[in-house]
């Protein structure tokens, strides 16, 4: 399976339509993280754009999944790229304590 960033760009301003959307969202964005479709999910200070790695097996795949989102209808715009490398601290081996 491949790794993939999804890069979001939020609206400007949150309509009311937006924000009540919002705790589905979350819901489902927590459910891809269990599931492990999705392994990081940030968003902007500033509310404008969102980064998120998802694993998946073509980039088609991972734009079906993106759609799903109960926000999407709201992003101007999504970008997708897979990755060559991913590396982080969650994906490496714990230090090994000798207590």
């Amino acid at each position: 399976m491949a790794k993939f960033m999804v890069t979001l760009q939020l609206p400007v301003v949150f309509t009311d339509d937006f924000v009540a959307l919002i705790p589905r969202h979350r819901m489902f964005i927590n459910q891809l993280i269990e599931e492990n479709v999705v392994e990081a999910y940030a968003i902007s200070a500033d509310r404008t754009q969102g980064w998120i790695t998802m694993n998946g097996q073509d980039t088609e795949a991972i734009r079906l999944v993106v759609q799903k989102f109960p926000l999407y209808p709201f992003f101007r715009d999504v970008q997708i790229n897979q990755l060559f490398i991913f590396d982080s601290v969650s994906s490496r081996f714990p230090p090994i304590s000798l207590n």
